[in-house]
């Protein structure tokens, strides 16, 4: 195997790894069990490898076309990152009051798309990441290592957030509620570190 190869490897590893702490499907977990407790089992894998795809089609869609888009609409990464926040501030109310059936859980589809999608698994820091990746390309080998590595991560979620279904038929209705508000609390400190950060920067 030739350096440059080696170096792709290097590169690639580096993205999923850093993609992966970023996206952090452990801390997701609660989230996604707590909104999707009312699933049938077929629905819950569904909608775990929906949530993937749609987290998947995000992060390649900034990947190819973040920068213009951002610029062209005068947006900053850290508007986005404070809009996320508030998003996601809004769903972790309705986990702590325990009305999670409001985050408009009447079609599957919005909640594979937000929050599960975006901006919890697609979030402003994974797509800054991979922006940040992007740049770095500068060789095919290099571009197939970033895409393997980006696939690779949404694959690991899926399965993660697939397999996290099992614990609902142990905990029963009562686990579920618990889980409810863990979520929620998590949720809420995420949502408030990202616009403290978004504030931060914004203040300069």
């Amino acid at each position: 195997m030739n350096i440059v190869e080696v170096s792709a490897l290097t590169f690639a590893i580096q993205c999923f790894v850093t993609l992966f702490v970023i996206m952090d499907p452990p801390g997701a977990t609660p989230i996604f069990l707590a909104l999707v407790s009312d699933k049938s089992p077929k629905e819950r894998i569904r909608l775990a490898w929906q949530a993937a795809a749609i987290s998947l089609v995000v992060i390649a869609s900034f990947a190819l076309f973040g920068q213009f888009v951002l610029e062209y609409m005068k947006v900053s990464m850290e508007a986005l990152q404070a809009a996320g926040g508030l998003l996601l501030l809004y769903v972790s109310l309705q986990l702590l009051t325990g009305r999670i059936d409001e985050i408009d859980a009447s079609t599957n589809k919005n909640v594979a798309l937000v929050p599960l999608g975006t901006p919890l698994l697609a979030g402003p820091g994974a797509i800054v990441a991979t922006m940040i990746f992007v740049k770095q390309v500068d060789s095919p080998a290099y571009a197939v290592g970033l895409i393997a590595a980006v696939v690779a991560v949404h694959i690991t979620i899926a399965i993660a957030l697939m397999a996290s279904t099992k614990i609902l038929a142990i905990i029963k209705d009562s686990g579920v509620t618990l889980v409810a508000r863990i979520a929620g609390l998590l949720l809420a400190a995420i949502a408030v570190q990202m616009l403290a950060d978004a504030i931060k920067i914004l203040a300069g």
